[in-house]
């Protein structure tokens, strides 16, 4: 895995192509996926080992993307803190009983990972014994997962997580704490297990504003990134709608920040200062036909301009209805990129 184009390229090192991984990339455009989901339910797959490898492996097969990302959802280590959720087809996680008072927060536990999801310890230690490329894994930011806990489900607004962090600041403090303090005990499980990179999901901070973040959020996100910068693994920091937090969240210590589309690479990378860059093609896109996908990746690509340091990825994860063609001619169009033709 030492030549391995993701982990050269999340460290900054010259790289004889763009690598490419995209999230969500296992799911439900590929029929092999599709034909597993008619026996089982998503629950039913992270709770399964041998199920949730296979799904992991499957677009590593199929696509020939230069990074495996573990099939899993962030939520799952939120059950051994106390908080039980359903993962509801088509919405998301669902808390019957969301984080609203300081006694929720005070009551939750801070389990050790092989306590709360050895399954999917044991999938990460099957892909990495299996995969030919990198194996990603990943957990929630604390913002994200507390955000998660509060609302009680996906929100538009994130109305009950503001008012919380507000109202309650001491509460909401401890909340981010204990959070982070899982989040980082999960992180370095999974890189024990064999995972070589980690992804950071913070994928609602794009909610707050600047000064909310700096002050509330940030600190806790910092400190993730420090108690997982002695694992000796690229950290990747993902967030949505972030275009007016990109210089706070590089403070935060990531190695590489995931742009979406709202920004372009080349504008947002000059904010970012010594980092990696991740993305950041718009993920409707691919539902267009195929002489778009190649004209907005290169786009992206041309963007990059050939500097160091750049993961092909889009700037959120796959979209369900995705063609699987527009799939395979997208990661054929970033393998086949030549800066100097362009």
């Amino acid at each position: 895995m030492a030549a391995s184009l993701f982990l050269r390229a999340c460290r900054r090192e010259p790289v004889e192509r763009t690598p490419i991984w995209l999230m969500r990339q296992a799911g439900r455009s590929l029929p092999e996926y599709r034909k597993i989901r008619e026996r089982y339910q998503l629950v039913d797959i992270v709770a399964d080992a041998d199920l949730c490898a296979e799904v992991t492996l499957q677009p590593v097969r199929r696509l020939g993307v230069d990074a495996a990302v573990m099939f899993a959802d962030i939520m799952l280590p939120l059950e051994g803190m106390g908080v039980d959720f359903q993962l509801v087809e088509e919405v998301g996680p669902v808390i019957a009983d969301p984080v609203r008072t300081p006694a929720d927060v005070a009551r939750l536990r801070t389990p050790s990972p092989e306590e709360s999801v050895p399954q999917v310890l044991a999938a990460v230690r099957r892909v990495a014994a299996e995969s030919p490329v990198p194996v990603i894994c990943f957990s929630g930011a604390p913002f994200t997962l507390a955000s998660y806990a509060i609302e009680g489900r996906p929100s538009r607004d994130f109305k009950l997580t503001k008012a919380f962090m507000y109202r309650e600041p001491e509460a909401f403090d401890l909340l981010l704490e204990k959070l982070g303090t899982v989040a980082a005990d999960y992180l370095a499980a999974q890189v024990a297990a064999g995972a070589q990179a980690l992804q950071v999901f913070d994928s609602w901070v794009g909610v707050l504003a600047p000064e909310d973040y700096a002050a509330r959020v940030l600190p806790h996100t910092r400190r993730l990134f420090a108690a997982t910068a002695r694992l000796g693994v690229p950290r990747i920091h993902f967030g949505t709608g972030t275009a007016g937090l990109l210089e706070l969240i590089a403070d935060a210590g990531p190695d590489v920040v995931s742009l979406d589309w709202r920004v372009g690479l080349d504008a947002g990378w000059a904010r970012l200062g010594e980092r990696g860059v991740q993305g950041n093609l718009d993920p409707a896109v691919l539902l267009g036909p195929a002489e778009l996908v190649r004209e907005r990746a290169r786009d992206v690509l041309r963007r990059a301009g050939g500097r160091p340091g750049h993961v092909f990825n889009l700037g959120h994860g796959v979209l369900p209805d995705t063609p699987l063609e527009n799939l395979q001619l997208l990661v054929e169009t970033v393998k086949e990129w030549v800066p100097v033709d362009a």
